[in-house]
């Protein structure tokens, strides 16, 4: 079971390969796109194991489920995704209790492209409350938002269906509203008119949403998928834009049609 940052993944696996066997079977629940590859963890998991013909089928588990929330035993519901039908119903019955459903999905790419997205639109969620925005703003972010995660998402592969479930609309909505995600507390301070360096000092903790940012848009600029918001957060993050400018210009843009720009994939 890999539940490590994702930027420590590779290293990681390259430290178990000597403990695992072409039957292990590999759980895991890290969310992120690496920046240098803009691979999905299940790649970078494969790749390095791939020589080495020394683990089983990838399996990730993904969904709304805060930590703190899961430990009190609250009710909650998650997703397993692999491409092996077996290895999905293992970690089903792995992890299934009273209080943690599980449900399978065959669908590993959207599965995981939501999980890492969700956390880009939770920080820009952060920032609008940062900056004195109320529930309007919040509800426009993460429709649009989620919108633009299943356009990169189809692009990639994905089923669409898989982002209106526990791995899309489930996990974007309890990153993007609670108080228990790292994201939005970060883009909170963001708003509030922190640098990045400083959120990250006083997060002491990683924020999976900055470098993922980074990773989207770039792959948005390679496949020319329309991401505005997360254009928006890159620009904020990583060319000093200020908040209240990046709001503005994204307010600004040219008029679009809702049912057109969502299923124009």
């Amino acid at each position: 079971m890999l539940v490590v940052p994702s930027k420590v993944i590779r290293e990681t696996v390259r430290s178990l390969l000597p403990l695992l066997s072409k039957t292990t079977p590999i759980i895991h629940a890290s969310k992120g796109i690496e920046p240098s590859t803009h691979k999905r963890v299940s790649e970078i998991i494969g790749e390095e194991g791939l020589e080495s013909d020394k683990m089983g089928s990838i399996t990730v588990l993904s969904g709304p489920s805060h930590a703190e929330e899961v430990a009190l035993r609250q009710p909650t519901t998650v997703t397993v995704a692999s491409e092996d039908d077996e290895a999905a119903t293992y970690a089903q019955n792995l992890f299934m209790n009273q209080q943690f459903r599980v449900y399978t999905n065959p669908d590993l790419v959207g599965v995981e492209i939501g999980g890492a997205l969700k956390n880009i639109i939770a920080l820009v969620c952060g920032v609008t409350n940062g900056l004195g925005y109320g529930d309007n703003t919040k509800a426009a972010i993460m429709t649009r938002g989620l919108a633009e995660i299943a356009r990169l998402g189809v692009h990639m592969g994905a089923n669409p269906l898989t982002f209106s479930g526990l791995s899309g609309l489930g996990d974007l909505i309890v990153t993007c509203t609670s108080v228990h995600s790292r994201n939005w507390r970060a883009g909170k301070m963001l708003g509030e008119g922190k640098t990045m360096e400083e959120v990250l000092e006083q997060m002491g903790m990683v924020v999976e949403g900055i470098r993922t940012t980074k990773a989207a848009y770039e792959l948005a600029n390679e496949t020319k998928i329309d991401m505005p918001v997360t254009k928006a957060l890159y620009s904020v993050l990583f060319e000093k834009i200020d908040p209240y400018q990046a709001a503005e210009e994204l307010m600004g843009r040219v008029k679009r049609n809702e049912v057109e720009s969502l299923y124009d994939l």
